[in-house]
């Protein structure tokens, strides 16, 4: 038995009327793309209409933040998922852009006032970032796409402002 990975939900959560955003980089494509599917068939699978799925690209993981605080302010959310995938390369290029893309995340959450999902995956190869969007030949992991969608709607119904009585 695993013991790494999200464990069970304390119940299901209907997301019928939670709006999610969703902004990825479009560095690591297949990666990206794979996490982003996972994401989005996770949140249908727990009720969020398509059309409340709002999609939006940035270049790179570093813009994530920014981008992510500026499309809060542009359509409005219950939920925000930025996905990033850095991987690691000969230079120091991905402990910086880790660092500071998580950090600048986190606090990011206190100024829109809405949940931020962390979607960050850092892998030191591809074959990890293959293996966490459920891509690699000998499916060792799952999608961790998924994870994030099941997030997304736990934490938008459980404390989101809209969902309070």
């Amino acid at each position: 038995m695993a013991v790494k990975g999200l464990g069970q939900s304390d119940r299901k959560y209907d997301g019928s009327n939670v709006k999610v955003g969703i902004i990825h980089a479009r560095w690591n494509k297949k990666v990206i793309d794979a996490l982003v599917d996972g994401a989005i068939k996770k949140m249908l699978s727990l009720g969020v209409k398509e059309e409340n799925i709002v999609v939006e690209t940035v270049p790179g993981s570093f813009e994530l933040p920014y981008a992510t605080k500026r499309f809060t302010k542009m359509v409005n959310l219950d939920v925000v998922i930025p996905i990033g995938v850095l991987i690691k390369g000969s230079t120091m290029h991905f402990e910086y852009i880790s660092d500071s893309t998580t950090h600048a995340l986190m606090r990011l959450q206190e100024d829109i006032n809405i949940p931020v999902i962390f979607g960050l995956l850092t892998c030191l190869t591809e074959e990890q970032a293959l293996a966490r969007a459920g891509l690699d030949e000998a499916k060792s992991m799952h999608n961790h796409g998924e994870d994030w969608g099941a997030a997304a709607i736990e934490m938008a119904v459980k404390f989101g402002a809209k969902f309070q009585s």
